[in-house]
């Protein structure tokens, strides 16, 4: 394992960092966790060499917490380095926000949490957190030892980044970034802006919700042309830890094969390791990839539950699957199923909700009856 000095902090953290939001695969919409399974996980990339370890309070219906402090029994706290999340929508005052911190400490088991972040905010929720004095709480905390690092996780446009970053001290920040979003919320700017402060980078969505994990036929092509083989999840994780400014690569895994998978490839990746053929060919893929893709939709769920049944994550899967892999949506068995729990986009009654709880801004409801014209033609 390949560990990482995480900027002004100084502290060392594992290249990989393990993510909890999609344990028995969440992203398809099951969210209910075989707690034997998840703990076998956990552990198995704590004894492979991770020391930091992703959750969050709203995670996998607010379960994620409760497992993770369960898998760090028996001294495998002491190895690790916790992140969780305070949401905004879940406090209102200093009241709530104590309230809220502390059931996350008896859910993880633990007296402190690493790195607290500010869960996904643009500059409007950041300003709405000022308004209940969240900063001032983060310094008690933080001096109060219940929390080592104020930082915040973010979604919006690169212009609120850059607010939100010189608007604070902030200790750390989580950003979405991979080799298709280089001009996406935070972006590259945003990523080099962190790195000049000094503030160390965590990575989500590294793979896109897991839709660069498996390339389609014109991106395979472009892999397997280049004179050293690897595999698409090798590629782009090899892309992210290139930047110097990455501290840590967020990934979630379902299967122990996933860990083993992960533990080897960050085993093998550093800053600067790649030459400009490498930078090329990444370049060639992301430019394969955007000819195909119809939604950049990653599977988080900020949009769910649907107040009419939809299943937004799931159509979009679907379409975009459909698009870049050239199949059958009637031969897909998610479609099969969102047709079976009439969860389709024809229940959709443009009211509004997902849009406003979309971290990526995406224009869901006429992204949603495009797509389902086109599967169901």
């Amino acid at each position: 394992m390949k560990y990482r000095t995480m900027g002004k902090l100084g502290v060392q953290a594992s290249a990989f960092g393990l993510g909890c939001m999609r344990f028995n695969g969440a992203a398809s919409g099951d969210s209910v966790i075989d707690e034997g399974k998840a703990i076998s996980l956990i552990r198995r990339a704590i004894d492979g060499g991770v020391t930091y370890i992703d959750t969050a309070y709203v995670y996998l219906d607010k379960t994620s917490e409760t497992v993770l402090g369960k898998a760090l029994r028996d001294g495998y706290r002491e190895k690790v380095t916790i992140a969780t999340k305070m949401p905004k929508e879940y406090v209102h005052n200093r009241g709530e926000m104590e309230a809220l911190l502390e059931s996350e400490l008896q859910k993880l088991q633990t007296n402190y949490i690493d790195f607290y972040l500010m869960h996904g905010i643009n500059r409007q929720k950041w300003e709405e957190f000022k308004a209940i004095g969240a900063p001032e709480f983060f310094d008690d905390m933080k001096k109060a030892g219940k929390i080592r690092y104020k930082c915040f996780s973010f979604h919006g446009p690169y212009e609120d980044f850059e607010y939100i970053l010189n608007d604070w001290d902030w200790d750390m920040v989580q950003i979405q970034y991979n080799f298709m979003d280089i001009d996406h919320q935070a972006g590259t700017r945003g990523l080099e802006l962190a790195g000049r402060k000094g503030i160390p980078v965590v990575i989500m969505e590294g793979l896109l919700g897991g839709r660069l994990a498996k390339a389609p036929a014109n991106v395979q092509a472009l892999y397997d042309a280049f004179p050293v083989r690897r595999t698409p999840v090798e590629w782009a994780f090899r892309w992210l830890c290139n930047h110097p400014e990455v501290s840590v690569v967020l990934s979630g895994c379902n299967e122990a094969e996933q860990i083993d998978e992960n533990l080897r490839i960050f085993d093998t990746v550093d800053a600067n390791i790649m030459d400009e053929k490498e930078l090329a060919l990444m370049d060639d893929v992301r430019a394969a990839y955007l000819s195909r893709t119809r939604i950049g939709c990653t599977a988080c769920r900020y949009c769910m539950p649907c107040p009419n049944g939809v299943n937004i994550p799931g159509v979009f899967s679907v379409w975009n699957n459909v698009s870049l892999y050239e199949t059958d949506p009637n031969e897909n068995f998610q479609f099969k199923r969102i047709l079976e729990q009439n969860a389709g986009a024809d229940r959709c009654v443009q009211c509004g909700a997902c849009e406003a709880a979309c971290p990526q801004h995406l224009p869901i409801i006429d992204s949603l009856q495009e797509a389902w014209r086109e599967l169901n033609a």
